[in-house]
């Protein structure tokens, strides 16, 4: 197994163990989105939900997402469909205890997280932009050199 597939299941399974869900290799992930239930409603945080409850909510919207990453079997590219949500799962967490939470170290931690992740969020996007455009590149160039 390549070291980023190991990695990427490592974390998945790690998320699924978390919640007391069976580990899913990769490669099955479009025929279980097909197959499972809607999507949880987007993550709000709100005081109207206590903290575990918001933080259950979190978890619910990354699993979902994480599941349905839009995996292509290239490494890097499945990586970082699957991170951006464990990332924004994060983020949504420090949101959670920003509303509930009182410590002022933990709130100046949620909210360095919320900066981190939201940042790294951009760079895996940006990445899977220039991955996305260099892959199409190649493949028009590969195309019309048949021609």
């Amino acid at each position: 197994m390549k070291p980023m597939y190991l990695l990427a299941a490592c974390l998945w399974a790690g998320a699924c163990a978390a919640q007391d869900m069976p580990f899913m290799p990769a490669h099955m992930h479009a025929h279980a989105s097909t197959i499972a239930s809607a999507a949880p409603p987007a993550f709000v945080a709100s005081s109207a939900k206590p903290y575990a409850a918001l933080a259950d909510d979190a978890m619910a919207v990354m699993d979902d997402d994480m599941r349905r990453a839009p995996m292509n079997g290239d490494p890097g590219h499945d990586f970082v469909t699957m991170m951006i949500p464990h990332h924004q799962g994060a983020i949504d967490m420090a949101k959670a205890i920003l509303v509930h939470g009182t410590d002022p170290e933990l709130r100046n931690l949620a909210q360095g997280i919320i900066a981190e992740q939201q940042n790294e969020i951009n760079v895996m996007r940006a990445w899977l932009q220039r991955h996305d455009a260099g892959t199409t590149t190649h493949t028009d160039k590969e195309v019309h050199a048949t021609h």
